[in-house]
């Protein structure tokens, strides 16, 4: 299922029904935290084990693990070690989940060693279930993960790969426009709202960091090349809405959970479909419209052959290099771009019709003169009937309040509320409890942890 379409719910819903704890193996140590915060507020018990707890802490989870008392774990493959795996086979694991699982197989276009460790994990916990979750699989990478976890004719579901929500916009460099420009033009645009700037090199993301800082954009850049305290910095920063934009390489963002991402910005193209599909996947998460824009030149086709020279297959380096000349002639073509991006793996759907530069005979310098309102699709993000657009100044009180409750709790904005809850709020004005409840993305749990402070502000406005 595509970014944001709620995988994590296919998990989430058998750990309140299951008996036993869900084992989850996940790469994003980053983001662990996070997601247990978020948990935590819904009513569930969970944690995290990875290479950041402490002895204690661990001996803590590990304790809370043995005497059933964890709906959800979430664990590094990394962490997975012979000590561990005895600890949860020892516990009563109910499901073990594989999340971004494409990065079992070598043809996948994030490919981590140490998910190969998870071979025979099956057979070791006792046959219980396994469910492999990824946004990004074509069929061969699809057969590989059943390969690897020693699946056995299991079922599959695969949701639609088409997101209207996103508007996709190509623009090719050079002839006469200034990329730089261009990027400082949709930063302006989109002012106050959080986006990420993808570069293909670390000197790349550091050049144009500095150079929108010295254009009055307080942006903040990651890569691999700086030190763990520098990126875990900017990534709370981000996710904190501390920092509204983030110029980085793709080191940064698989799973990133930060659900009012407004626009991403690939300064150059990336190496594949995949890989451009995941991190476009990141921007409108609350359902809200975002824009994709996608710069592109042959020169970045021919910049990636060198890294290619370190492949030693000569078959993963020919299909490594067919997937990034794909992505360009995509870019380059007057099809449909979501069209195109769903035939990629293997769905056939009609032109989107207004979410993509070619179906709406527009280009970039269209789409920096337009204005663009996230609005709220009325079947997917209130349960509410909602006939206006939200109340603007309303919504920057709501946003406001949100970031004083989330800073107090020392955790990401988007945990309290998503902004297409509080669009939903400054559009419906609710005035008592259950009014709120009739706003999904409000359930008793928040309603009873925050309900009293947003209903005091929407009262008193």
């Amino acid at each position: 299922m595509p970014t944001g379409a709620g995988k994590s719910l296919t998990f989430q819903i058998p750990a309140k029904i299951l008996a036993g704890t869900v084992l989850v193996l996940s790469p994003l140590i980053s983001l662990m935290k996070d997601q247990v915060d978020a948990l935590v507020r819904t009513g569930y018990r969970a944690a995290v084990l990875n290479s950041t707890l402490t002895w204690d802490e661990r001996q803590r989870t590990l304790a809370l693990l043995r005497a059933g008392q964890l709906d959800i774990l979430y664990v590094a493959p990394e962490a997975l070690g012979e000590h561990l795996r005895g600890a949860l086979a020892a516990a009563k694991i109910s499901l073990i989940v594989v999340d971004e699982a494409h990065c079992i197989s070598h043809w996948g276009h994030d490919f981590r060693p140490a998910y190969r460790q998870l071979a025979g994990l099956k057979g070791q916990f006792g046959d219980i279930p396994i469910l492999a979750l990824t946004a990004t699989a074509t069929r061969q990478v699809v057969g590989d993960i059943i390969r690897q976890l020693g699946m056995r004719k299991p079922d599959g579901f695969k949701g639609s790969f088409f997101r209207p929500n996103l508007v996709i916009t190509t623009q090719k460099k050079g002839a006469g426009r200034e990329t730089r420009k261009d990027i400082l033009a949709l930063i302006r645009k989109h002012r106050g709202e959080s986006g990420i700037v993808y570069c293909i090199s670390r000197k790349s993301v550091d050049d144009l960091t500095a150079w929108l800082r010295t254009n009055g954009v307080p942006a903040r850049a990651y890569h691999a090349g700086l030190s763990d305290a520098e990126r875990a910095e900017s990534q709370n920063a981000f996710a904190r809405d501390e920092a509204s934009v983030i110029v980085a390489t793709v080191a940064f963002g698989m799973g990133i959970d930060k659900s009012n991402v407004r626009f991403v910005i690939h300064r150059d193209l990336p190496r594949s479909l995949e890989g451009w599909y995941q991190e476009i996947g990141r921007a409108g998460r609350d359902g809200l419209e975002s824009d994709c824009v996608l710069m592109y030149s042959w020169v970045d086709v021919v910049a990636y052959d060198r890294f290619l020279e370190e492949v030693d297959d000569p078959e993963v380096r020919a299909a490594t290099r067919e997937k990034t000349v794909r992505l360009f002639n995509l870019a380059e073509s007057v099809r449909c771009r979501h069209q195109t991006l769903a035939a990629y793996f293997d769905e056939q759907i009609e032109r989107c019709g207004s979410s993509c530069d070619a179906c709406l005979g527009r280009d970039l310098g269209a789409l920096l003169g337009s204005k663009t309102v996230a609005t709220v699709p009325r079947d997917r993000a209130s349960k509410v009937r909602v006939e206006d657009e939200p109340n603007l100044e309303l919504f920057e009180k709501l946003r406001a309040l949100r970031k004083s409750i989330a800073d107090a709790e020392k955790v990401p904005a988007y945990i309290v509320f998503s902004d297409a809850v509080l669009r939903a709020m400054a559009a419906s004005v609710p005035t008592s409890e259950r009014e709120l409840l009739a706003i999904s993305g409000i359930g008793p749990v928040k309603l009873e942890r925050y309900g009293a402070r947003f209903l005091e502000l929407l009262v008193g406005r």
